[in-house]
């Protein structure tokens, strides 16, 4: 499982993670917090998304981000909501980078 080895994110529009091999994820706050799949922003039977975009604010930052185990963060979120649990495997695995998507594209997994 990829880790990383800085997070940097707090009050800032774009969340920054370094990896052990090196290389940078920088996610915008805001797309980060959309992701979020806990039970309160996705339907648990169906995966359908309850959260509506129009309620994340554009400016919406994170106030604290805490490790979970070996394996996530956890994000207070300025919009009040904290429940989330982000994987590192999916956030190295979604790195929007130009040299994750070009992976991706060509059917690769980053990371």
């Amino acid at each position: 499982m990829p880790m990383p080895t800085e997070i940097v994110g707090l009050l800032r529009s774009n969340i920054a993670i370094t990896w052990e091999d090196g290389h940078q994820t920088a996610y915008p706050a805001r797309e980060l917090r959309l992701r979020c799949k806990c039970a309160s922003c996705i339907e648990e039977m169906t995966g359908q998304p309850l959260l509506d975009p129009k309620n994340v604010p554009d400016a919406v930052r994170a106030r604290a981000i805490r490790v979970v185990g070996q394996y996530a963060i956890n994000v207070d979120w300025s919009d009040g909501h904290s429940t989330g649990i982000y994987n590192f495997r999916d956030l190295r695995a979604n790195c929007p980078c130009e040299i994750c998507s070009n992976l991706r594209s060509e059917g690769k997994t980053p990371g």
